[in-house]
C-alpha cells in the first residue's frame, strides 16, 4: 500500500501545519550545521508553490517543558528566512492566542514558525489536549520529521487524530525510500557497518541484520567489549563491562553461521591519552598495551573493509570508526566514506544512517557523493532494526 506524500496534494488556499526537525546544533545563538533545515526546503516549497501558507512546528534541545531562551528556535527563523529568501513569521508560543491569532492571518504564500514545542511538557507526553490546540491552526497536516518518527509524541502522534489524512512530506518520503523500502529488497552483496562507542544501543540492530546482510562490518569504540569478549587486553579503551556476556553470544552467533561473514578489525591505532596532540601508533588487536587508549582502526582494517565495501551493492554505514572529531584519529571514518563514495560511482546503493556518521560524512566532504544521508539518528537505527516507527505507522495510503 503506497503512502499519501504531498506529491499527491494541491495545497491550494490551506494552511499546513508542518511537522519539520529543525533540532540543529546552536552556539551561542549561531547555527552550526544547517543540514536539517536545508533539508525541510523541498517540502515548505511545494505547499507555498501549490498557493498554500505553511506552519511550521518543532522542537530544539531539552528544555524539560520549560521556557528556556538557549532552546528558543528564533535563530532557525532567520536562517529559514534565509535559506528561502522569505520573511519567516515568527510566534513566541506553539499554542496560545496569539498563535491562533498569526495563523489565522497568515495569507497564502506566507510562512510562520512556531516556538519550540518542547516548552510544553505536554508534548512529550502525547497529551491530547495540547495535539488539538497543535491541530486548530491549520487546515492539513504534513510530518516531515523524520528525526522524531520513532517517538510517540504529541506533534506526530497525537495530532494526527485531528486531521483527516497524514500526509509524508518529502523529506521522510526520501528516507523511508532509502532506509526501508531499498533494504528490503537490496542489491547482493549487502554490507553493514557499524561503528560508534556503544553495542548496547546497536544491539536490535545487530541481530536484525544476522537475518539481513552477506557481510556485516563492525568498528568503533563498541570493537573493544568484543575484543575483551574475545580475551584480549584492551588498555585504557572504551569497554562495557556489563556487555561482554553479549558480545560472546554475538560472536558465537557469528561462527555459527555461513550466511553472513563478520568482520571485526585486525589492528588499531592507540594513543597515550584522549586527545589530539598525544603520542599514537597502529597495533594489532593482539598486543594493545595496558597503558595505551585505543582511537581509531588500522591500516590494514581499512583496507579490508574497503574491498568488501568496494564489491557490494547495498552498504549501510551507521556510526564513525574512530574519534573522528580529532584529525589523528579520524582517517578510518575518513577511508570508510570514500570506500562508500567509490562504489557508489560505480552504481551500488549507500545509506548513511544519522548522528555521527551523517555528521562525519559532511565534515569530511562526502555528502554528495553518498545515495542518501538520512537525518535521523535513532529513527535510523530502529528503522533499519525493523521496528515500525510510530509516526511513520499514522501516515494515511492514497
Amino acid at each position: 500500500m503506497s503512502r499519501l506524500t504531498v506529491k499527491d496534494v494541491n495545497f491550494k488556499n490551506k494552511k499546513v501545519l508542518i511537522r519539520v526537525d529543525f533540532n540543529v546544533p546552536v552556539n551561542n545563538g549561531e547555527i552550526t550545521n544547517d543540514f536539517r533545515i536545508v533539508s525541510s526546503l523541498p517540502t515548505i516549497k511545494k505547499v507555498l508553490k501549490d498557493g498554500g501558507s505553511v506552519i511550521c512546528m518543532s522542537h530544539l534541545g531539552r528544555p524539560k517543558g520549560k521556557v528556556k531562551p538557549d532552546f528558543s528556535l528564533k535563530p532557525v527563523q532567520k536562517r529559514l528566512g534565509e535559506l528561502l529568501d522569505l520573511d519567516v513569521k515568527f510566534v513566541d508560543d506553539c499554542i496560545g492566542e496569539n498563535a491562533k491569532k498569526m495563523a489565522s492571518e497568515l495569507n497564502n504564500g506566507e510562512i510562520l514558525l512556531l516556538e519550540n514545542l518542547r516548552f510544553h511538557k505536554e508534548e512529550k507526553k502525547n497529551d491530547l489536549i495540547f495535539s488539538k490546540a497543535l491541530s486548530e491552526l491549520a487546515d492539513m497536516y504534513v510530518n516531515d520529521a523524520f528525526g522524531t518518527a520513532h517517538r510517540a509524541h504529541a506533534s506526530n502522534i497525537g495530532v494526527a487524530k485531528y486531521f483527516d489524512k497524514v500526509i509524508s512530506g518529502l523529506l521522510l518520503e526520501k528516507e523511508l525510500t532509502y532506509l526501508k523500502d531499498k533494504i528490503e529488497s537490496p542489491k547482493r552483496p549487502y554490507t553493514a557497518i557499524l561503528g560508534g562507542e556503544k553495542i548496547s544501543g546497536k544491539i536490535d540492530t545487530i541481530n536484525h541484520l544476522f537475518e539481513k546482510v552477506d557481510n556485516l562490518i563492525i568498528g568503533g569504540g563498541m570493537i573493544f567489549t568484543f575484543f575483551k569478549a574475545m580475551g584480549y587486553g584492551i588498555g585504557n579503551s572504551l569497554v562495557e563491562e556489563n556487555k561482554i556476556e553479549l558480545a560472546k553470544e554475538i560472536l558465537e552467533k557469528a561462527k555459527a553461521t555461513d550466511k553472513v561473514k563478520f568482520y571485526l578489525p585486525e589492528d588499531v591505532i592507540v594513543a597515550d591519552e584522549f586527545k589530539n596532540d598525544t603520542n599514537y601508533k597502529t597495533i594489532s588487536i593482539e598486543n594493545i598495551p595496558m597503558d595505551k587508549i585505543g582511537l581509531d582502526i588500522g591500516e590494514k582494517s581499512i583496507q579490508k573493509f574497503s574491498n568488501v565495501i568496494k564489491s557490494s551493492k547495498t552498504i549501510l554505514w551507521n556510526g564513525p570508526m574512530g574519534v573522528f572529531e580529532m584529525e589523528n584519529f579520524a582517517k578510518g571514518t575518513e577511508k570508510i566514506a570514500d570506500a562508500l563514495a567509490k562504489s557508489t560511482k560505480m552504481g551500488a546503493i549507500s545509506l548513511v544512517g544519522g548522528g555521527d556518521s551523517a555528521a562525519a560524512v559532511k565534515k569530511l566532504g562526502y555528502y554528495d557523493k553518498i545515495s542518501h544521508v538520512s537525518t535521523g539518528g535513532g529513527a535510523s537505527l530502529e528503522l533499519i532494526s525493523g521496528i515500525e516507527l510510530p509516526a511513520v505507522a499514522e501516515i494515511s495510503s492514497k
